[in-house]
């Protein structure tokens, strides 16, 4: 019997993350609450937990409990979205890059 993988949008996944980091209920309770498989979640919340940079973080700016202000919070999407445009652009560049190197390459020989 094939099971079908199913997929879910970013805002499910973030609003599950958030739900773990912010009431620290366990995995599986919340998995449960939510009806998909507990590792799921985990793997969701431990990619969240790798992906925050320590460095990044402003403890001037966070007020009590380390939540972020919503005006603080659309500045980070922001930044996020730029930063995910710039590294597509970059990897676009790199290839063109590479494809000049092989024709210049081909060209000599």
């Amino acid at each position: 019997m094939a099971s079908k993988k199913r997929l879910y949008d970013a805002e499910f996944r973030e609003g599950a993350v958030r739900i773990v980091t912010e009431t620290g209920k366990p995995i599986p309770e919340v998995a449960a609450d939510l009806g998909i498989h507990s590792g799921t979640l985990h793997s969701w919340v431990s990619r969240a937990r790798r992906n925050e940079s320590p460095s990044s973080k402003r403890p001037s700016a966070e007020p009590s409990g380390g939540r972020l202000r919503e005006s603080e919070r659309a500045e980070l999407e922001q930044l996020r979205a730029e930063a995910r445009e710039k590294d597509k652009h970059i990897r676009e560049l790199e290839m063109e890059r590479d494809v000049c190197k092989r024709l210049v390459a081909l060209w000599v020989k």
